[in-house]
C-alpha cells in the first residue's frame, strides 16, 4: 500500500449517542518558537507585572548555558529570582512534595507572582504541582485531593494559578502546552497524575538552542514519548463515546480522540517519524532538533486534548516498579529508572495489535505515516520475529491493521537499537500480574482505548519479556 501521499483518513461521523457529549474544546498554553526565545522570558514576566519569581530546573540543566541564558533574561528585567534546582528525573509524590513545600513556604515569605520552568517534563511536571499547592492548598491537607482517581479525589481545581512559563529542554513531553503533571506515587506503586486546564502553563517557549547539548538517548526516548502521544491520541475512543459532563468545568482534559486534535497528532507524528532519527544521530542537526521541538509541542496541543491510552497507562508501573535497571546515558542517575519513552514505547506494538479491530483505518494511517518516513515507497510490512522483517503485500486489511502498525513501530525501534521486550528492563513472567495490577488504576487513560480493556486483557497485551 503506498503511503507516499498520507493524508488524514475521512473523520468519523463523531455522532453521540444519548447521555454522551456533543462537545469538544481546546486548551492549550500560548507557544513561542525561535532560537533564542528564552532570552525574552524575562521580558515576559515584566510584562505579566511579576517582581518576585521562583525557577524550577534540575541539578543538571542547572550547570548548562540555556540556565545562564534564562537567569540574565530575569536579571536584565529586575526581577527578583529564587532557584529550585532539585527537581526529581521522574518525580514522585515525595518530590513533588517537597517542592511544594519549598515554594508554599517562600510564597510566604516574598509574595511570589511568576514560576518558570527550564528543564524537561519531570521540571515542568514539577512547577505545575508545586503552582497549584501553593495557590490552593487543600483545606483538608490531603495531597490527593487534585490527584486524578482512583489514587486520589479528582478534584478540579477552584481557581487561577501564577503566570508559569515552560521552556523545555527535551524534545518529548509535551507538556509546556498541557494541564498534566505526572508522578510515580510510591504508597500505590503505580505512576498517576493531576490534570486541569488550569495547570498547563500560560507560555511555552520552544528555543532549538536549549536542545543542543541533549545528550542522544534522552533524544531518543524522549522521541518516541512524542511517537506515542501521536499514534494514542489519533486512535483513542472518540470523544463522543464519553459520558456528558455535568458542566463545562467537570468536562475532562483528556476528552478522546476530536476533530480539533487530530490535526496536531497527525502533523506531530509525520514530523517526529521523518526527523527522530535524524536527531538521535547527529546532535548538530539543527533542522532535525528543531522540528522534533515543533513536534513535541504539536503532539502536547492533540494528546493533551484528546488523552492517550494504553500505551502511557501501561508504561506507569513499567516505570514506577523499576528494580534496578539504569539505561545506557543515564549512569549518573542517583535512582533506578526506566526513562518514560522506553516505558512507553515497549507496549506499543503488544497494544496496538490489540486496539487495531477497534479503529483499523486510524491505526493503518499511522502505519502508512510510519511506512513513508522509513522508506521511498511507504510500502507496509509484515514482521514473522520481533527483529527481523519481511516484507509482504498488504491484505485482509482491517483484520491487519493493529499487526501493521505494531510492525511500523518495531522497525523505529531496531533503527533506533531500543531494546525489545520488558526482560530488557529486568522483568520477568513473574512480574506481570504486578504490572497489571499497577495499570489498573489508570483508569483516566486506560478507559479512552477504543476497545473496552479488563485486567486479563492487560495481562495479555502486555508485551513479552522475551
Amino acid at each position: 500500500l503506498n503511503a507516499t501521499r498520507s493524508s488524514i483518513v475521512p473523520a468519523r461521523s463523531f455522532t453521540s449517542s444519548t447521555g454522551k457529549d456533543t462537545i469538544c474544546e481546546l486548551a492549550a498554553s500560548n507557544i513561542r518558537y525561535g532560537p533564542g526565545a528564552t532570552s525574552e522570558v524575562g521580558d515576559d514576566l515584566r510584562e505579566m507585572g511579576a517582581r518576585s519569581v521562583v525557577v524550577f530546573t534540575d541539578p543538571n540543566v542547572a550547570k548548562l548555558p540555556c540556565m545562564t541564558v534564562l537567569m540574565d533574561s530575569l536579571s536584565r528585567n529586575n526581577l527578583d529570582v529564587h532557584v529550585y534546582d532539585e527537581v526529581r528525573v521522574e518525580p514522585s509524590d515525595v518530590s513533588f512534595r517537597h517542592a511544594i513545600d519549598y515554594m508554599s513556604r517562600l510564597h510566604e515569605s516574598v509574595g511570589l507572582d511568576g514560576v518558570v520552568a527550564l528543564g524537561g517534563g519531570s521540571t515542568i511536571d514539577t512547577a505545575k504541582a508545586a503552582n497549584l499547592y501553593t495557590c490552593h492548598p487543600p483545606s483538608s491537607g490531603d495531597f490527593y485531593q487534585y490527584v486524578n482517581p482512583v489514587v486520589g479525589k479528582g478534584d478540579p481545581v477552584p481557581g487561577p494559578l501564577l503566570d508559569l512559563i515552560a521552556i523545555p529542554t527535551t524534545a518529548g513531553t509535551g507538556s509546556e502546552t498541557t494541564g498534566v503533571a505526572i508522578f510515580d506515587d510510591i504508597p500505590s506503586r503505580s505512576k498517576t497524575g493531576i490534570a486541569h486546564r488550569r495547570l498547563k502553563p500560560t507560555i511555552g517557549i520552544v528555543d532549538p538552542d536549549n536542545t543542543a547539548t541533549l545528550p542522544m538517548e534522552v533524544a531518543k526516548y524522549s522521541g518516541l514519548d512524542v511517537l506515542c502521544h501521536a499514534i494514542e491520541s489519533y486512535t483513542a475512543l472518540p470523544y463522543t463515546e464519553r459520558p456528558k459532563p455535568q458542566s463545562p468545568l467537570h468536562r475532562p482534559a483528556y476528552q478522546g480522540s476530536n476533530p480539533i486534535s487530530d490535526v496536531w497528532s497527525l502533523h506531530a507524528l509525520r514530523t517526529a517519524a521523518k526527523y527522530l532519527p535524524r536527531a538521535v544521530n547527529d546532535p548538530d542537526d539543527e533542522e532535525a532538533r528543531s522540528n522534533m521541538l515543533l513536534a513535541a509541542a504539536s503532539a502536547g496541543v492533540g494528546f493533551g486534548n484528546a488523552g492517550v491510552h494504553l500505551c502511557h497507562g501501561m508504561s506507569y508501573p513499567v516505570a514506577s516498579q523499576v528494580k534496578s535497571y539504569v539505561p545506557p546515558g543515564y549512569e549518573g542517575a542517583d535512582h533506578a529508572l526506566i526513562p518514560h519513552g522506553h516505558s512507553v514505547i515497549v507496549n506499543a506494538p503488544a497494544v496496538f495489535r490489540f486496539t487495531g479491530r477497534a479503529a483499523p483505518e486510524r491505526h493503518l494511517e499511522c502505519a502508512r505515516i510510519l511506512a513513508a518516513a522509513r522508506n521511498d515507497t511507504g510500502e507496509l510490512t509484515r514482521s514473522t520475529t520481533a527483529r527481523g522483517v519481511v516484507g509482504s503485500s498488504m491484505s485482509r486489511v482491517s483484520e491487519d491493521a493493529g499487526q501493521y502498525l505494531a510492525d511500523e513501530i518495531l522497525h523505529v525501534m531496531d533503527a533506533l537499537n531500543v531494546p525489545v521486550g520488558l526482560r530488557a528492563l529486568g522483568y520477568d513472567e513473574d512480574d506481570l500480574e504486578s504490572l497489571a495490577e499497577g495499570t489498573m488504576p489508570q483508569h483516566r487513560v486506560t478507559k479512552l482505548s477504543p476497545r473496552p480493556v479488563g485486567k486479563k486483557e492487560q495481562c495479555h497485551s502486555i508485551e513479552s519479556p522475551n
